[in-house]
């Protein structure tokens, strides 16, 4: 796994502070003290404690919205950022479809010189049982380097095919284990949202 950004940090935190679950309730009790301490006849001294404990819960509920907020935009970014992640792997996987059919293409060619090294093969034994033509030997010593040539393109046709099949078995792994952390980290996020739905309620 790698490095926990700060927001990833900052968001856990969040998430196991709580959602905001529970602010209707905050607001309508605040609003039910505030009604009452309008109407009450207390003591000036009970009336200010009474305002304190207004004050503190305004305070919670302005706190509690800026961590909704802020979870909101986490969110958000999160998904821009899955979604960036998501393009990247489609262009990914259709690049090695391009590379695969450029291979497919250079292991015909592969076979076409193979085919014709056979030819060029039975051509020099002919050649070779006159040995007295010089220009017949010159031909066959400029075949046998084409020869030699069209070898070592094939060698690096198939090498060239075997490191793209290593290439994308490794994105095929990649993908697959992508997508296991983001299920993972989908599962984890609402085990953590049912977790702390009951203590906000308690609250």
């Amino acid at each position: 796994m790698g490095t926990i950004t700060d927001d990833e940090v900052i968001r856990k935190r969040l998430l196991i502070d709580g959602d905001g679950a529970g602010d209707d309730r905050r607001i309508n009790l605040l609003l039910k003290s505030f009604t009452k301490w309008c109407h009450s006849s207390v003591t000036p001294d009970e009336g200010f404690t009474q305002y304190q404990r207004m004050l503190g819960s305004l305070a919670q509920c302005e706190f509690s919205m800026g961590k909704t907020l802020l979870v909101h935009d986490m969110n958000l970014k999160e998904m821009e950022n899955y979604e960036k992640i998501y393009t990247d792997i489609e262009q990914s996987i259709s690049a090695a479809h391009e590379k695969i059919a450029e291979c497919k293409k250079e292991i015909q060619r592969a076979k076409r010189i193979r085919k014709n090294r056979q030819e060029y093969d039975a051509l020099a034994k002919v050649i070779q049982q006159h040995p007295d033509r010089h220009e017949t030997m010159k031909q066959l010593r400029a075949l046998d380097k084409e020869l030699q040539q069209m070898s070592q393109i094939k060698e690096n046709v198939e090498d060239k095919l075997e490191l793209r099949k290593k290439q994308f078995h490794v994105l095929l792994s990649t993908i697959q284990e992508l997508q296991q952390t983001l299920e993972n980290d989908e599962k984890l996020e609402n085990d953590d949202a049912s977790q702390e739905s009951p203590m906000e309620n308690g609250d």
